[in-house]
């Protein structure tokens, strides 16, 4: 098993060069499975985890999703990144002591959004959003100086689509010490190279929630991006599975939808093989 420095020096190392995907597991079986599959990286959902528990993206407290952080991090030898919010704070100070509690976990990265709890206000003012990365570089380098700090820039899913504000604020985290940039809810190509010719040479995350514009992978990796995640699509995935299989029932009392699903024996044959091999 790797040690906490060298999953962290792992993960800073995958965000020097080309384009690696990190998807997002909710629970330790979907972690095993990630890892089985080969990916290089994990990252955590707030979003799959919220639903897993029967709430709302944003609804769970900091002490149960932190529980969850570090029952990921347990899970696999691989490096993982924490959806960590907002910090589950406002003030900088207190997004600080978040962010040691978080790195605690034995995270690898772990990422803070400028997007506030008030619809009517849904961004931190600049000033403020800009003292909270000052804030999570400093409790960072205090607490975990390996953990690779993802800034989020939340104006496009937020209701707030403006790409010069979104790319000012970017290349002011970059500044104030982020160590990866990312503005979910950007998906035209012209946006993408803007935000990674913006914030270059660091590197950004992008999220891939819908096929937009039917970018693959590769062509991410052409356009400079160099960190690829899923977020809760993964979760919501599933739950779209269960959802339709379960109105099936309901409503038609037809078992269709169990056509061709992964057999019980299936999965104990993997989960048996992958506990002898820790």
């Amino acid at each position: 098993m790797p040690s906490t420095e060298q999953k962290r020096a792992t993960f800073r190392e995958l965000h020097r060069s080309g384009c690696f995907v990190i998807p997002n597991p909710w629970d330790t079986g979907t972690t095993r499975y990630l890892q089985h599959l080969g990916f290089k990286a994990l990252a955590t959902t707030s979003a799959g985890c919220a639903f897993a528990r029967a709430m709302a993206d944003g609804a769970v407290p900091r002490e149960p999703m932190l529980a969850h952080i570090a029952e990921i991090v347990a899970a696999t030898t691989l490096p993982v990144n924490a959806d960590f919010e907002g910090g589950y704070a406002d003030s900088p100070e207190d997004v600080a002591e978040s962010v040691k509690l978080c790195a605690a976990t034995g995270v690898a990265g772990l990422s803070i959004e400028d997007a506030t709890l008030d619809p009517a206000a849904p961004l931190y003012e600049f000033d403020l959003a800009l003292a909270r990365v000052r804030a999570t570089r400093a409790a960072i380098d205090a607490a975990a100086p390996g953990l690779v700090f993802t800034a989020r820039s939340e104006g496009f899913i937020r209701g707030r689509p403006d790409l010069e504000e979104t790319i000012r604020r970017l290349r002011a985290f970059a500044d104030a010490g982020a160590d990866c940039l990312y503005a979910p809810g950007i998906r035209t190509r012209e946006q993408i190279t803007a935000v990674v010719r913006a914030v270059a040479p660091k590197p950004v995350n992008f999220l891939m929630s819908t096929p937009a514009a039917n970018l693959s992978a590769a062509d991410l990796a052409e356009m400079g991006v160099r960190r690829i995640s899923v977020g809760g699509t993964l979760a919501r995935v599933a739950w779209h599975a269960f959802i339709r299989s379960a109105r099936e029932i309901a409503t038609e009392g037809r078992f269709d939808s169990f056509n061709g699903v992964v057999a019980n024996a299936e999965l104990n044959a993997f989960f048996t093989d992958d506990a002898k091999g820790q």
